[in-house]
């Protein structure tokens, strides 16, 4: 069996991905969701193009996330991630239709021509913007409310996923998907200089937001009564600065919105929601399933350096590139007034001395020393510094390769001189 250091960093790499997915892909799914309530007329047309238009960068690269989530899952917790697949099948099979129909129903809605076609597009993917998030926050009440049991087929397949506790989830699922959006998107809209686009999206993440905040409290009745030793973990345990983190961040989010300061509104509601997930994992630690804990579902040794060593040396690849990502689309380059005839920037040096200055030799080195630590000393302090060791490489890998990766920005045009600023 793994040491406790060990068999815990997938799992917090785990829940690292459900708080991404969560707060980024969620959002899109509250899009989704304005998209069904937009209204008729041109102003309703003008809602949805607005959902539409705001995901479209990154509503692929969120899904990410996801895919993240479950192979790590997967493998560092075969044990964990088979009984849950087994058990929950059926939400597991309806998220999956769900993004697999609004995926299809985005990619075909540019394509189509007449009316009632983009009619039939826009409710499919209302629709699975709807389902989708309800079914992955009834498998997450699920889990919490302790019925998915160790073993194939050992929980109930329907009766797992439909108690009070999974359905009032996927409900609160759905309402923090629709709050997110409405706060990104009134973010958006102020960025494009729409403050009527503006106002409307207001005025939903205002309600939104205080019934999601009541619906969180509300749950907090339903899990007392459900599963009391999560409730008492919530309130009374480890978890309770994360509750107390959410609360404080909810009441600012909607005060922030209030005052239309909708940028940082967007990181603060973010966080709120993330802090509930947070807290939710607290209140289970180290239990993963009933009698299972994450040291006794981890996978052998191995397994588990493979699944650390590959999610930290990816990160350095992935992370600058979803962040540069986000950059672009939150600074409006993707918008259809950007100026897209700027002159292009020399293309930056790709040699190995430009990509591998002493920041670099210092991030292989810690990539060396760590996945040395991890594979071939014992103990807990050596696997400590191990898991640190890689972190360093990942921190360190993201400041030698960005300044290479990325453009610069446009040279500014030479300043005439004394003699040029007159025609002769």
């Amino acid at each position: 069996m793994s040491s406790p250091v060990l068999s815990s960093i997938p799992m917090v790499f785990v829940l690292t991905g459900i708080v991404l997915y969560a707060v980024l892909a969620g959002a899109d799914f509250g899009a989704g969701f304005w998209t069904l309530f937009s209204g008729r007329g041109e102003h309703g047309l003008h809602i949805r193009e607005e959902a539409h238009h705001s995901m479209g960068p990154v509503w692929e690269a969120n899904h990410v996330w996801l895919i993240f989530v479950l192979t790590v899952f997967w493998t560092a917790y075969p044990t964990a991630f088979g009984s849950i697949a087994s058990t929950l099948a059926a939400p597991l099979f309806l998220a999956g239709l769900g993004i697999v129909l609004r995926g299809a129903a985005y990619a075909l809605r540019s394509g189509a021509s007449a009316p009632r076609e983009n009619l039939v597009l826009d409710t499919v993917f209302s629709l699975s913007s709807i389902v989708t998030p309800f079914a992955l926050g009834t498998m997450v009440g699920a889990i919490a409310g302790g019925r998915v049991l160790v073993g194939d087929d050992a929980g109930h397949r329907f009766t797992s996923w439909l108690s009070a506790t999974s359905l009032f989830d996927g409900v609160l699922a759905v309402a923090t998907a629709a709050y997110l959006a409405a706060v990104y998107l009134a973010a958006d809209a102020t960025r494009r200089e729409e403050p009527e686009l503006a106002g409307e999206f207001r005025q939903r993440a205002l309600l939104t937001g205080v019934l999601a905040g009541g619906l969180a409290v509300v749950g907090l009745i339903v899990v007392h009564h459900d599963q009391h030793v999560l409730y008492h973990e919530l309130l009374h345990g480890r978890a309770l600065p994360a509750v107390l983190v959410s609360a404080v961040a909810g009441v600012v989010a909607l005060a922030l919105v209030y005052w239309r300061r909708f940028e940082p509104a967007r990181y603060v509601a973010a966080l709120a929601i993330a802090a509930v997930l947070i807290g939710w994992a607290l209140a289970q630690w180290p239990r993963v399933l009933p009698g299972l804990t994450i040291r006794q579902a981890a996978a052998p040794h191995d397994t588990l350096v493979a699944v650390i060593v590959a999610v930290l040396a990816g990160g350095a690849i992935v992370f600058p590139s979803i962040a540069w990502l986000f950059r672009l689309s939150l600074r409006g380059q993707f918008d259809p007034t950007s100026e897209v005839d700027a002159p292009r920037s020399p293309r930056p040096d790709t040699s190995l001395d430009a990509l591998v200055p002493t920041t670099g030799r210092f991030a292989l080195a810690t990539l060396i020393a760590g996945i040395g630590l991890l594979t071939f000393a014992n103990g807990h302090v050596a696997h400590a510094i191990g898991v640190a060791m890689l972190l360093a490489f990942v921190a360190t890998a993201f400041l030698a390769l960005v300044p290479a990766l990325m453009p610069e920005p446009p040279a500014s045009p030479p300043v005439p001189g004394p003699d040029e600023s007159q025609p002769s």
